[in-house]
């Protein structure tokens, strides 16, 4: 049996040469499809576990939005292209783009007609209001960050069984129109309005969380059925009629099967054999010298706006003491982590909250010995001596990770850098069905966790006000995405002034994003692990490698051969 630190080597070497070689790195980048693609046949997609809940203003999870993307529709939305150009806002369920006021707080929109949920209800204007009122009445996890700029969102967030936002959405059914009033200019509302958190869905939608139960949607597929320990399915919507290819393309499969409980090990066999299409979860590195050389045209190499981190809760022992979460900072290898990960290719060092080439990042690393740009290696002395005048050694620290192999890795490798901070350290696995909303609900105590974020949108503020505002903190929720219950009064008045400085002047707020995140990695309510690559294996019959970080692989517009 290899251990860890040889098999991760030979994984970088392989890697290094297939890239030589013109191999894996060959496939990186977004793909554009060569011809046009063939209808009719099913995908089978693989994940260690399911998602969690399927409704689609409270799943919070780079799995689910993967899907939900093709499931559900905004009033606008991203552009579903390659690379970069998928970072285009354009009409989806509204005819075209809002007028907006001078002032930029009013929003007009005109319904688009003749869109019918996968039901065969009609789209009216009066979905679009429940919609939005039904964001608070669940207690969306971005309620509070990305809507709550909307007039009487303050109201809703007091009391969300009220909401009615009448004085912030309004519609006149006969003209078809939808205005929407926002309390102050907000430069990203239109991105935020594109994500599925903001899906329109049919006006009886239960007040709650759906779990296991299906809402229907008005994209090119629907959910047929949901097992979240076997499979979760889908079918095309028999009520789609494509109305705009750059908003909501058609479908080329029939059926998309995804099923649950496969080890890593197994879906990459799987895969290999033509028994199944893709799977979600990352390679394990014992696996990458095969991908890298063998199955090299079948592997997408693509740069992400994300990052591996680790939440320490900033209200729990031991890491309400900031000297301990800088400790754990100083202490992490994080060249280790990117072996354990896959290797340099496939993983970057990072310290600091903002992802390179990410709007605002400016490269900055206090946690290594010579703080400066760039993370070099820990400093173990430094972490100890901050632990020792804490006078929290010997507390007992659980490290929350996801039930897949390369999380574990991640987790237990914690583990040992907590026991030699002198903490008495173990790790439990959670299935990755339930794992990231345990960790963000506090009434399960966790004090220390591994996840993962992966940008929403390109704005500095996607990771520094969503993940750190004092807005994001729901306590006894499973929707806080503030995941360390980090609360800072001033860091979140300099996050308000940067907002509404983006509406005016994008260059200084830009600057003001710059400062915060480097205010927020100063007070370590996380340890930032590395930037991750995402790794994309496809079966051999699959064809039409679409990819973009809002929607990853855009599962609709490949088809099978």
């Amino acid at each position: 049996m290899r251990s860890v630190k040889s098999t991760a080597r030979t994984a970088f070497l392989a890697l290094s040469c297939a890239a030589l070689a013109g191999g894996l790195w060959a496939a990186s980048g977004p793909a554009a499809q060569a011809e046009e693609g063939k209808r009719g046949g099913s995908l089978r997609l693989l994940a260690r576990a399911g998602g969690g809940t399927l409704d689609p203003h409270i799943n919070y999870t780079a799995q689910y939005f993967q899907t939900n993307f093709i499931l559900y529709d905004g009033l606008v939305g991203f552009k579903k292209a390659n690379g970069k150009d998928g970072n285009a806002i354009v009409a989806d369920l509204a005819e075209a783009l809002p007028t907006v006021s001078d002032d930029g707080k009013t929003y007009t929109f005109t319904l688009r007609k003749g869109v019918r949920f996968s039901n065969g209800q009609p789209v009216t204007t009066g979905d679009v209001v429940a919609s939005f009122q039904r964001i608070f009445k669940v207690s969306s996890p971005t309620a509070g960050t990305f809507y709550n700029g909307i007039l009487g969102a303050d109201h809703c967030l007091a009391e969300p069984a009220g909401c009615t936002l009448a004085e912030g959405v309004s519609a006149d059914p006969a003209s078809g129109t939808i205005v929407i009033k926002l309390a102050a200019a907000d430069a990203e509302f239109l991105q935020k309005l594109s994500l599925p958190h903001a899906a329109i869905l049919p006006a009886d939608a239960p007040a709650k969380d759906v779990g296991t139960d299906a809402i229907p949607g008005t994209g090119p597929y629907k959910i047929e059925s949901y097992d979240p320990n076997t499979r979760l399915r889908l079918v095309r919507n028999p009520y789609f009629k494509e109305w705009s290819k750059d908003a909501q393309p058609d479908g080329y499969v029939d059926e998309i099967n995804y099923d649950f409980g496969l080890t890593e090990e197994a879906a990459i066999t799987a895969i290999q054999n033509g028994q199944a299409d893709w799977m979600f979860d990352p390679p394990p590195p014992d696996r990458l010298p095969e991908l890298g050389t063998k199955y090299a045209k079948q592997v997408h190499l693509n740069l992400l706006a994300a990052m591996w981190y680790a939440p320490m809760n900033v209200n729990l022992a031991p890491f309400n003491d900031e000297r301990v979460r800088k400790a754990v900072n100083y202490a992490v290898d994080r060249g280790a982590l990117t072996k354990l990960f896959g290797g340099a290719n496939l993983a970057t060092p990072a310290c600091q909250i903002l992802p390179p080439d990410f709007p605002s990042y400016e490269a900055y690393c206090p946690y290594t010995q010579a703080p400066g740009a760039k993370w070099s290696k820990p400093d173990l002395e430094k972490a100890k001596a901050l632990v020792k005048d804490s006078g929290t050694a010997g507390q007992k620290v659980t490290v929350i990770v996801e039930d897949n192999a390369v999380a574990r890795s991640i987790g237990v490798y914690l583990q040992g850098v907590l026991a030699q901070l002198g903490y008495d350290a173990s790790v439990k696995p959670i299935s990755q069905n339930i794992q990231f909303t345990y960790i963000q609900n506090t009434a399960n105590a966790v004090q220390i966790s591994v996840s993962q974020w992966y940008q929403d949108y390109p704005a500095a503020s996607n990771f520094l006000n969503v993940l750190f505002s004092c807005g994001s903190f729901h306590p006894g929720s499973d929707s806080s995405i503030n995941m360390s219950g980090f609360c800072d009064k001033t860091i979140d008045a300099q996050i308000t002034e940067a907002l509404v400085t983006a509406t005016k002047d994008p260059a200084k707020a830009a600057t003001q994003w710059t400062a915060i995140d480097k205010a927020i990695t100063d007070k370590a309510p996380v340890a930032v692990l590395f930037t991750p690559k995402q790794v994309t294996f496809l079966s051999a019959r699959v064809k039409g490698f679409v990819f973009n970080n809002q929607t990853k692989w855009l599962i609709s517009q490949s088809w099978v051969e």
